[in-house]
């Protein structure tokens, strides 16, 4: 029927500085769910911090049912981040690679902003975490604010292909496991049981 009954969280590990905890923790390299046990994965901005992504993506088709769909997102400009596990950034010809590696098919990767927006993100980080007194941060943001909101509002207007010296902010897309799904799905509860 197309209707959300029931997610998990899963992470690496549990990490106290984070508001929120995953449902589950990864054991010894595996997700411990069974294998065709969910119908989708979201994992977004997280494949930046896998050492090891392809296995990362491999586990994540284990469980997920056959037409079973993974939705992702990954950063390609962005400042480092929970250091040191910030691993990796991704073209989106890699990011094929990887998930054709793993299994999936059906592959679909998008851009999420191009040259304009690209600029539009430097200036904005650059205006709120660069070190600089509370006063210069204020009058920078003032001065800088009409060009950024000019670039963001340019950039969605433009088709951004991936070619040749193209700039991009990051990516996502779906990707779907093969096959056709069989029986009607267990609860989440049952999944995570087995």
């Amino acid at each position: 029927d197309g209707q959300v009954t029931g997610y998990l969280g899963l992470d690496f590990a549990v990490n106290p500085i984070h508001d929120n905890q995953p449902d589950l923790c990864w054991e010894n390299g595996r997700i411990p769910l069974a294998d065709a046990s969910v119908d989708s994965a979201l994992c977004t901005e997280v494949l930046e911090h896998c050492p090891d992504p392809d296995a990362v993506l491999s586990g994540v088709a284990r469980v997920l049912r056959p037409g079973g769909c993974l939705l992702f997102s990954v950063p390609f400009l962005w400042p480092l981040h929970e250091v040191p596990y910030d691993h990796y950034r991704y073209t989106p010809f890699a990011l094929r690679r990887h998930l054709t590696k793993a299994g999936f098919g059906s592959i679909q990767i998008q851009a999420m902003g191009g040259w304009d927006a690209s600029l539009a993100q430097m200036l904005g980080l650059w205006v709120r975490r660069r070190p600089m007194g509370r006063l210069r941060r204020a009058l920078l943001s003032l001065l800088v604010y009409p060009l950024y909101r000019w670039l963001v509002q340019a950039d969605g207007r433009a088709a951004v292909e991936f070619t040749e010296s193209q700039m991009l902010t990051g990516l996502w897309g779906t990707a779907v496991k093969p096959g056709k799904q069989k029986s009607e799905p267990p609860s989440m509860q049952q999944a995570a049981a087995e």
